[in-house]
This record gives C-alpha cells, structure tokens and sequence, in this order.
C-alpha cells in the first residue's frame, strides 16, 4: 500500500483500486475515549457514503469497514480535484459544471445529507462524472439550517481557493441547486450574523 496523503485526522492509502483510509490514534486524548471516537467516525463515514450512493450522488462504493482497526477500505475514484479544473477551465465550462455540482447538493440534501466539508478538493472529476469524496465530517440533518450552513461554507471555501472564476460557479451552483427562498433567506441570516460577530 501506498500512502498518498495524510489528513488530520487520517492518513490515506492506495492500494490498486481500493483507498484505505486509517483514522490515526491521537496521544492527547484519553485511550478508551480516542478508540471510541475513532470507531464511531469510521462507522459513520461508511453509512454517509452508503446514503449517498442510494440517493443517486456518486460517491466511493464502500469495501471493508474494520472499526476494530478504524480502517475504512472504498473504491479508489482516479479522477481529478474540482481545484484544478476551475483552475484551467473558461468561465462558461466552470458555471456549466458549477450548475452540475448544485443540482448534486441539492439532491444530497434533499436525501437530509450533509456533506459539512464542501471544498473543490472534495469533489472530483472522472470523466463525465463528478465524484463527492470524504464524507468524514458529515451528518443527516432535515433543518433548514444546516443545509444553508453547507452552502455558505462552500461559497466561503470557493471565494478563498477560486477568486478569478467565483462569480461563474456560484452563479452556476445556485443555477444548479435552485434554492427555494427559505434557503435563500437562511443563508442570508447565517452570513449576515457571520459578518457582525
């Protein structure tokens, strides 16, 4: 097996076309407490990655859950980060798969999912397909208002990694996602009380 990244809160392995994803022990937390934690994550990712595939989001096909272990073994996606495509695509390819990508979060929430680590770096591109990977930080969730917080953590994350095509995927997004004017008004809220804090 091959490491190819390490997270904070695991280190990441190839292994053909699997990725093995091993949450490591953390020294500063009480043994039984981080063995716990690190069951408990490793449990919950696989079930957040099962969901999304059953409402229709391409996502890792799960493999092996060792929670004993907290080994979490899936499908290896070979795409590429989202980062880079923006990075080189012209504006109207950018606001056609930022439309894509809403429509894939809008049917994630819909399905109650929520990502709550929308990044580019979190969303690959393999072929025609966009992949949503690392569900480690996710939850179900029906309020309102942890679907807005999704969104404007992701315009956030997209105003910071994508300055020069930000306009074109976020108009494409909400193209995409078609937020109704409960979502709208949310976001708003949670920005407005953002910027005074």
């Amino acid at each position: 097996m091959d490491l190819i990244a390490k997270g904070a809160e695991a280190n990441l392995y190839r292994d053909g076309g699997r990725l093995v994803k091993n949450r490591v022990q953390k020294k500063y937390r009480i043994p039984e407490l981080d063995e716990r934690l690190r069951k408990l994550r490793t449990r919950h990712e696989a079930k957040l990655l099962e969901k999304a595939r059953d409402a229709g989001i391409n996502a890792p096909k799960v493999l092996k859950v060792d929670e004993a272990g907290s080994l979490l073994e899936m499908e290896y996606i070979d795409g590429r980060r989202m980062k880079e495509v923006f990075e080189e695509a012209d504006l109207d390819e950018v606001r056609r798969i930022g439309s894509e990508i809403g429509g894939i979060i809008a049917r994630m929430h819909e399905s109650n999912l929520i990502h709550n680590d929308l990044t580019t770096s979190n969303i690959l591109l393999k072929g025609n397909q966009i992949y949503f990977i690392d569900f480690g930080l996710g939850y179900s969730s029906t309020r309102l208002e942890d679907k807005a917080m999704d969104l404007v953590v992701f315009k956030k994350s997209l105003l910071a990694s994508h300055t020069r095509c930000f306009d074109a995927v976020w108009q494409g997004i909400l193209e995409g996602y078609m937020p109704d004017a409960h979502i709208r008004k949310q976001m708003d809220e949670i920005e407005k009380r953002v910027r005074y804090a």
